[in-house]
């Protein structure tokens, strides 16, 4: 939450990757840096580790196009849910 007040991170959004596989992504891959890195994402809410590498880059690029507050609202709940559950 610190990164978070210190707008280093965003709430919402992709979760970070370390910087050594950035050489790694193909430029589809490259536009989930398009926006702040965040604490739960779309991809962690849809299935997380039981996505492949390629199905979490696609949900977080999609997560890019289609950003806005009723899907953080959206992802926000999901997190609640599996912390609760």
């Amino acid at each position: 939450m610190y990164n978070v007040l210190k707008e280093d991170t965003s709430l919402v959004g992709p979760r970070p990757l370390h910087v050594r596989y950035i050489k790694r992504y193909t430029p589809e891959q490259a536009r989930r840096l398009e926006i702040r890195p965040g604490i739960p994402g779309w991809a962690q809410v849809s299935g997380r580790y039981a996505l492949s590498w390629e199905e979490r880059f696609e949900m977080d690029v999609w997560y890019v196009d289609h950003k806005s507050l009723f899907v953080d609202i959206r992802i926000l709940l999901h997190t609640l849910l599996k912390v609760f559950q």
